[in-house]
């Protein structure tokens, strides 16, 4: 699949680091650093801007190191990305550790996976079909 990309950051293109990945690294583009504080959030540019097919969406996922390593995450995981969407993308980080975390121009701060999509269309009805579950929800399963 191709997709139409503007970059406008100076840095390389996302790019798949493996052949099975699902996801390409995003790299902050900023004109200076960016300190994230002990819960504090940012929205973090990349300077790039995509043109998706209909029925696809990018969806902006945190990478795993950075989550671990320094608590850092992307806030509204998985942010979307939509087709009918022209402005730069932009990552909203938070800082769940309880140190300050600096994030420099050029640094890979989250992944793009590119997804397919449905579109719902509602069908208003009385009841709904019966099932063994039923309305169990939040741990009905159990644990184990």
């Amino acid at each position: 699949m191709q997709i139409k990309i503007v970059n406008t950051s100076g840095h390389e293109l996302p790019a798949y680091e493996t052949h099975a990945s699902a996801g390409m690294d995003l790299r902050a583009h900023l004109s200076e650093p960016v300190v994230l504080k002990p819960l504090a959030r940012a929205i973090i540019k990349t300077g790039l801007f995509i043109e998706l097919p209909v029925g696809y969406e990018a969806q902006v996922r945190p990478r795993s190191g950075l989550a671990a390593k320094k608590g850092i995450t992307v806030l509204n995981s998985p942010g979307t990305v939509d087709a009918d969407y022209r402005g730069e993308i932009g990552v909203i980080l938070v800082n769940l550790s309880a140190e300050d975390f600096t994030v420099e121009n050029g640094e890979r701060i989250a992944q793009l996976v590119i997804a397919k999509h449905e579109r719902a269309e509602w069908m208003s009805v009385e009841t709904l079909s019966e099932t063994t579950r039923g309305a169990g929800g939040f741990g009905s399963t159990g644990t184990k």
